[in-house]
This record gives C-alpha cells, structure tokens and sequence, in this order.
C-alpha cells in the first residue's frame, strides 16, 4: 500500500471513537516490531521520526526503511516528523518524502509560535503535506525536548481556538497532563479532561487532536529492566484508562515511544542477564522487536485502532 497522510486516518479515526498510534522508530528491529503488530491486527499506522532519530540513523537510510514497510505490509503508513524544531528541518523532510510534519514552536512565545507554524504551514500544504502543531509545554524529556516541571504549561482553550485559526495547522498537541520520558510522575497521571472538553468546544467540529507523551510505562517492563540490572526505581506514566477516554474525545493520534524504549531495553537486558556470553546480535535483536511487536499490539487494542486499516 502507498505512503499516505494524515487528514484522513484522522477524519476516520475522529468519525470512529478511536485514535492512530504513533510510534517512533530508530532502527530496523524497532520499525519491524511496530509494522508487524499493525499488520497483524490491521490498524493504520504512524511511523515517527524525530531529529534525534534522523541524525543518529540518517535520513537516506530511514526512508529505505519506510519504503520497505510500505511494500511488505497492508496498512496505511503515513511516516511523520515529530518535534520539528525549526522550518529548514521541516523543509527538508518534507523534501525528502515524509507525508506529515510536526513544527514544535510551544517554547516560543504565543505570537512566535503562531508565525513559524504559519510559515510551515504555507510551504507543507500547496505540496500536499499535513502540518501538526503544538500549544502548552510538557514537562520532561524525550531526546532534543527538555522542560522542567515548573515550566509546564496548560493548553489554554481559547489561544487553542485562535492558534488553530490563524496557523491553519491540521492537528494540534495540547498539553492536559502527559509529560515526556518514563521519569514523568511521582504518582500516575490524572489528565485533565475538562480542560480537554473546553478545547474541543471552541475548535472547529472534529478537529483532530494530539498526546504527546502519553507512555504507560508498563510495569512488566519497569519490573523486567530492574531485574536484569536497570535502576528505573519511581518510574510512572499514563494509564491506559485514561488514553482510552482521550480517543473518545477527539483525540485523534497518541504517540508512544518511552515504552518501546522499555520494552526493547528489557527484553535485551534479560538475554545479555540469562546468557552473558551471547554475541550474536540477532539472538538478543530478534527477541526485542518481538517484545516491541506485542507492546504494539496491546496499545493499539488500547487506542481501539484494530482493524480500521
């Protein structure tokens, strides 16, 4: 099936209750486990990709990948730039044949933020490219992204409105309590729904929305990384209750990738702890895409995604 976009798995998506997991990829094994487990249970797909990601496994090789994917499977693939930070990032993605881009401008003031989204905007769509954006700030970190807790902020539910008026941005991530990284919380997440409602309200009818760092951070995988050496003592995330309420309220995409990060480091650790003289990289590789490939699939059940490929 051929690359694709995102304007329409989210129209369906909204239409349908459910949401579109996105996943970030950073190697082969992790892309294969993610691909599998959509193919599998049929469910679209967002492939994700950040800078960090790019530059670690280069463009030219991420986009074979891609390629590869969208040959060897049934569903629709869209392959999405998460946390653009700048327009030439944005540009050149674009360029390079990804079908969607995010442009992160949250850490630039209201009227900034605005300006290099539109700027984006106005280059991504006569090109036929969908643009995410993103208002309010999440605490934590996941690769170039870093903000402290104190400096986390709300979505606002009127500058929501008005962002998405002025911009013309085809999604937009709100922050209503997720936070990045598996260090996100002392306790589980409690989102804010209400505030949710109020951005839903005052956007256009269906408008897609987006969550950000929206991990679970599955206790199996804390519990199997301490065991076999890890130290992720007070390690907490969203809980998948939670996600699935989101997905019924014009959440459209939900983007995980701290517990793939889990999952594939766990699983690694517990070969290299039960057979400490493996060297083959396909003996310890092959069991981590398989423990991505099943986190996948039970957090595409999650989202309710299943068979709407």
């Amino acid at each position: 099936m051929p690359k694709t976009g995102t304007c329409e798995m989210f129209k369906k998506a909204n239409d349908g209750g459910y949401a579109v997991g996105a996943f970030n990829i950073n190697d082969m094994e992790i892309l294969q486990g993610i691909v599998e487990a959509a193919d599998e249970l049929s469910a679209p797909l967002i492939l994700q990709v950040s800078a960090g990601a790019r530059k670690y496994a280069r463009h030219e090789y991420l986009m074979k990948l891609f390629e590869a994917a969208v040959e060897t499977s049934r569903i629709p693939i869209a392959l999405h730039l998460d946390h653009g930070d700048s327009f030439e990032l944005c540009k050149a993605v674009i360029d390079g044949g990804f079908s969607s881009v995010m442009i992160d401008g949250s850490k630039y003031p209201f009227e900034e933020n605005i300006a290099l989204t539109k700027k984006v905007v106005e280059y991504a769509h006569p090109r036929g490219i969908p643009v995410e954006a993103e208002l309010g700030k999440l605490a934590g970190v996941e690769d170039d992204v870093k903000v402290a807790a104190n400096e986390a902020v709300y979505t606002d539910p009127k500058e929501a409105a008005e962002f998405v008026e002025r911009t013309g941005c085809d999604s937009l991530a709100v922050a209503i309590g997720t936070s990045h990284g598996a260090y996100k919380f002392k306790s589980e997440a409690k989102l804010n729904f209400e505030r949710l409602g109020e951005i839903q309200k005052l956007l256009p009818e269906k408008y897609p929305l987006v969550l950000h760092g929206a991990s679970s951070v599955l206790t199996e995988f804390v519990e199997m990384c301490n065991k076999f050496g890890g130290q992720l003592k007070n390690a907490k995330g969203v809980p998948e209750e939670m996600i699935k309420k989101a997905a019924s309220m014009n959440v459209a995409k939900v983007n995980i990738d701290t517990d793939l990060r889990l999952a594939m480091t766990a699983s690694i650790r517990r070969v290299f702890t039960e057979q400490p003289g493996e060297f083959d990289p396909r003996k310890y590789l092959g069991p981590a895409r398989d423990a991505i490939r099943d986190m996948v699939k039970r957090k595409l059940a999650v989202l309710g995604c299943g068979g709407k490929a």
